[in-house]
């Protein structure tokens, strides 16, 4: 069988059970297709003589996929791939990923896109203007110019509270680029790292393609458990910020016991610092990245303040890290556009960066209020921070609506999707940063409230018959 083909092994000097082993390998084959839907795989008693374990490995292993939703039985012929198996995730590899453009004239109410249009076009074409006539560098720093990481210490200490001095930021393409170079400098093939989930997912394909193994770390609606982190994490991605997606601000104490966890067990801790910039009931927390910088790396973007198509972002680290980091990227040849940087620094410099946050802080604030107005109500979480909320639903209900929504207009995302292990949270994530206009925010909620309203009479109609 095709299954036999794969390099399925089991290693029973790690400390990993070896049901976990296989579970993660077939997993790994099942995302990058190299095992697709309505696979048969083989017996348990087949595979355990195949690996030389016993039948109870490989059945704890299948149950884990079958939970997941990555394997069904069918009675009398055995266990297949499931047909709604995702489609495979290519290895990360290029500046910040995002999600496809929605398709002219739909509504976009999916996570993660600023809106461009509140952009100051003349501060923003000048911008550009100005450093296509930079002069290029003969031998570019593979930390970024230093010009640059001048005045993003400079802003990171007056935004996000992070005391640091340039020798410590390193200039990259965005997060993902960020973690990808930080893995390829500190870790091996195999080690072990944490990341929330659910969680982002681009996370896990960039931990992924180094042949690191993803850690799933169980998160609620504060964030992080830090009392649940296995002591045998390399290191542990993070959004204390805005969790991403359940929206939740990781409170003091629990920062505090995650650097003490990062302290003990000696792992890295990755602060990915989505949507810090944005918090709408008190002033945005601190950076974990000031309350101990030997442990912490911080990782930034433009991605969510402007847009992904700047491709700039930022690593800051203690600076022998940092250092380290910048040596790497010399190996892999990874650099970030000169012409990018110096546009970010203009808008910097001349302060263009600052008052379009303040102005697009105050818009989402309104956006967010149109968004928890229509949904009154409802059982909304993580709504005090970022460019998204999430509306609890029962357990199916949000997949119905997000299907129900797409004919009528509306982009929508689901909690669901964000996992990697067995799905904990159920409900819809709703972006309010790529819409238009508040008037169209407000009628595509409207729409997402009637089908929500449809969707449970429904339920309720199937209860009763």
């Amino acid at each position: 069988m095709a299954t036999f083909d794969l390099p399925l092994t089991v290693d029973r000097a790690r400390d990993e059970p070896l049901g976990a082993q296989l579970a993660a390998q077939l997993r790994s084959a099942l995302r990058d297709g190299r095992l697709v839907a309505g696979e048969r795989l083989p017996s348990g008693r087949a595979l355990a003589a195949a690996l030389g374990v016993s039948r109870t490995v490989v059945t704890e292993a299948y149950e884990q996929l079958y939970a997941e939703g990555w394997l069904e039985g069918r009675h009398g012929s055995g266990t297949y791939v499931t047909e709604i198996v995702p489609a495979p995730r290519p290895a990360w590899n290029g500046p910040e990923p995002h999600e496809p453009v929605a398709p002219e004239g739909m509504i976009d109410l999916r996570p993660g896109t600023p809106w461009i249009g509140g952009l100051d076009g003349p501060a923003w074409r000048r911008a550009w203007r100005m450093a296509a006539a930079a002069v290029p560098s003969a031998r570019p720093d593979p930390r970024g110019r230093p010009a640059l990481r001048a005045v993003l210490a400079e802003h990171m200490r007056r935004s996000r509270g992070v005391s640091c001095t340039p020798d410590a930021v390193v200039v990259t393409r965005g997060v993902g680029n960020g973690l990808d170079v930080l893995a390829a400098t500190v870790l091996r093939p195999g080690d072990r790292v944490g990341v929330e989930d659910p969680g982002w997912g681009r996370a896990r394909t960039v931990l992924e393609a180094r042949g690191i193994v993803p850690v799933p770390c169980p998160v609620d609606e504060h964030g992080l458990v830090v009392d649940a982190l296995p002591g045998d994490l390399r290191m542990v991605y993070t959004t204390p910020s805005h969790q991403y997606p359940l929206g939740g601000v990781l409170p003091v104490p629990r920062r505090q016991a995650l650097l003490a966890w990062a302290r003990r067990t000696g792992a890295l801790v990755v602060e990915d610092d989505y949507d810090g910039e944005f918090r709408y009931d008190v002033a945005p927390l601190p950076a974990l990245f000031d309350l101990d910088p030997e442990v912490v790396v911080h990782l930034g973007t433009t991605a969510k303040i402007l847009t992904s198509d700047v491709g700039v972002g930022w690593l800051v680290a203690r600076p022998e890290l940092a250092a380290a980091v910048a040596r790497r990227r010399i190996d892999l040849a990874d650099r970030t556009a000169a012409v990018s940087q110096e546009a970010v620094r203009l808008l910097l410099e001349r302060g263009d960066l600052d008052r379009h946050v303040r102005r697009m802080r105050a818009e989402y604030a309104r956006r967010r209020a149109v968004v928890t107005a229509e949904l009154a109500g409802l059982p909304l979480v993580g709504d005090t921070a970022g460019l998204h909320l999430v509306a609890s639903l029962p357990p199916g209900r949000a997949e119905r609506v997000a299907a129900a929504a797409e004919p009528h207009g509306v982009l929508l995302d689901t909690v669901e999707r964000h996992h990697a292990g067995p799905v904990r949270f159920s409900g819809l994530v709703i972006g309010y940063g790529a819409v238009s206009g508040r008037a169209e925010l407000r009628a595509a909620c409207a729409l997402v409230r009637r089908l929500i309203e449809a969707t449970e009479t429904a339920a309720l109609g199937s209860a009763v018959a």
